[in-house]
């Protein structure tokens, strides 16, 4: 941006903002930003919840969650099931590990492969986290009809076949 005349930084800055904000690119329409920033407020309303509760941090409940749900898994397994990097999940299993949250097992055809389970107490946060997972579900989605949660779920199920076809 040309100025012919001294300005302070303070209007060179709001000056671009508007510019920017005028521009082709409508963040806030920008639908990859809109799920990231709706993803980060449900999962901070769902931290509060359990956190204090629980002693757990998001990534140790969301392996605990697909533990839960789908166990015996592996550490890749757990990043697939998350969409979570390998070192956030690793740091969660080493944590959940420690506590004795999770167990750790050979697999039973290939001994070099370690497999993880919810422990007695993992199960039983489990299942105490489970009602209030239902109940901030409600909350969300209170004002939506069965019918808006069915397309929610349809776009989300097609959006998540596309990205399967672009991470190849």
């Amino acid at each position: 941006m040309r100025y012919s005349k001294i300005v302070s930084n303070e209007t060179i800055v709001k000056e671009w903002f508007q510019v920017k904000r005028s521009g082709s690119f409508d963040l806030e329409s920008f639908l990859p930003y809109r799920l990231s920033v709706t993803t980060n407020r449900v999962s901070r309303a769902f931290a509060a919840q359990y956190e204090q509760e629980f002693g757990i941090s998001i990534p140790e409940w969301r392996a605990i969650a697909v533990l839960g749900a789908f166990a015996p898994l592996s550490s890749n397994e757990i990043c697939e099931r998350t969409a979570m990097d390998k070192a956030k999940v690793s740091r969660a299993v080493a944590t959940l590990l420690k506590r004795g949250l999770i167990e750790r097992e050979a697999h039973e055809t290939d001994q070099r492969l370690i497999q993880l389970t919810l422990s007695k107490a993992g199960r039983k946060i489990y299942e105490a986290i489970i009602p209030r997972a239902r109940a901030i579900e409600a909350q969300v989605t209170r004002g939506l009809s069965k019918e808006d949660i069915a397309q929610l779920h349809k776009a989300l199920d097609r959006i998540g076949a596309r990205l399967d076809e672009i991470e190849g």
